[in-house]
């Protein structure tokens, strides 16, 4: 057989990786032939042959350090997605420091704020129906389809009170003088005409008086409303009277789940993280791509020496190829090294450093508690 080995040196030029994403950068081109070297010797060249050639070496460093980057670039993802949805797509993130805010948070509470009618992302609009006497049940789903409402309405509120009693304390015979009813006589040192003020204390009692009294003596005005369905007491007496409410679209309320944002980080996939740059590496990244792309090294020559799996004659006794255990082994280190990754990354997320920083800050109260009290005597 005759089996193309690594022949003990190599020397990279731009164009041999299969991407080329950091064949331009000069600390990548040296460390190309330094990790082609590690990885040949830790396969056991000279003692050994290596089935493999330098474009191999190359297709797994430059590997390593796209699978280096996009595992970090994930983490950030993970780590500020809710406040980098609505930013630009075009605002390369690599090196950007994201400030977290509470838009991401308001943004997802605008929904509430819609329901209870205190802001929120979805108009709230005003209706009226007027009030038929002796009818007493309202169909407001039949009201939607008479003004050309498509899709229906969800009614939120209804006007539906007894006019309060101040305002009924003012048509009091006693009250003459209020509410702009000019009182008798005139006062001022200019003799201007002007209003009589009664004590606020007699107000309130006569207010109290009225409430007393609609209570006791006059039917409770109330609503029941189901399915649109709205039935209100006390029966309508007369015509003439119009009742007010609000209500939303239901066909707004659908479209506003989905908002359309042409541009805009909409999900993971579209968070604009490019390849890193491979000199801006540090040596904690750098020493995981090494040990990284070795164990890919490891695994592509499992599979070479596979193929040439039959047993090979040597003067005096028969060999066998270790591919299986070499699959086996790379296959163990590469999931270890991606844990060990996740693992760190995680331990230096916003959540694990501010944890970190409240243990120390308690740490750091507990140690000062624990010195001696200066007694002060002026």
């Amino acid at each position: 057989m005759n089996i193309p080995i690594y022949p003990g040196s190599s020397s990279f030029f731009p164009g041999d990786t299969p991407f080329g994403f950091y064949d331009n950068d000069y600390q990548f081109q040296t460390d190309a032939d330094k990790v082609t070297t590690f990885c040949a010797r830790r396969l056991g060249y000279p003692i050994m042959e290596v089935e493999l050639q330098d474009l191999n070496f190359y297709a797994a460093f430059e590997e390593e350090v796209t699978t280096y980057g996009n595992e970090l670039y994930a983490f950030q993802v993970r780590d500020n997605l809710l406040n980098l949805i609505g930013t630009p797509t075009a605002s390369n993130l690599n090196h950007a420091i994201v400030t977290p805010s509470m838009q991401g948070v308001v943004r997802l509470t605008q929904q509430y704020g819609a329901e209870v009618g205190a802001g929120g992302n979805l108009n709230w609009y005003s209706g009226s129906l007027p009030l038929t006497a002796s009818i007493q049940d309202y169909d407001l789903s039949q009201w939607s389809i008479d003004n050309n409402i498509t899709g229906g309405i969800e009614v939120k509120r209804i006007f539906y009170d007894p006019i309060p009693a101040v305002n009924q304390v003012y048509n009091l015979q006693i009250f003459s003088g209020l509410g702009g009813v000019p009182a008798l006589g005139s006062y001022g040192l200019f003799g201007s005409t002007g209003f009589l003020m009664y004590p606020t204390s007699l107000l309130i009692q006569t207010t109290q008086a009225v409430e007393m009294q609609n209570q006791v003596a006059l039917p409770a005005y109330s609503f029941e409303l189901i399915n649109n369905k709205l039935r209100i007491f006390p029966i309508p007496v007369d015509n003439g009277h119009t009742l007010w409410f609000q209500y939303i679209k239901l066909d707004e309320q659908l479209n506003n789940i989905v908002g359309q944002s042409p541009g805009d980080v909409t999900n993971p996939s579209n968070v604009n993280f490019t390849n890193p740059v491979y000199s801006q590496i540090n040596s904690i990244g750098r020493q995981w791509i090494f040990e990284y792309t070795l164990a890919l090294c490891k695994e592509m020559l499992g599979y070479v020496r596979g193929k040439y799996q039959s047993t090979i004659p040597i003067p005096g006794r028969e060999i066998s190829l270790n591919s299986g255990d070499l699959v086996t082994a790379a296959t163990s280190e590469k999931t270890a090294l991606k844990e060990r990754l996740r693992a760190y990354f995680d331990e230096t997320s916003r959540k694990a450093l501010l944890e970190r920083k409240k243990d120390e800050g308690d740490h750091t109260m507990t140690e000062l508690g624990k010195a001696p009290m200066q007694i002060y005597i002026g």
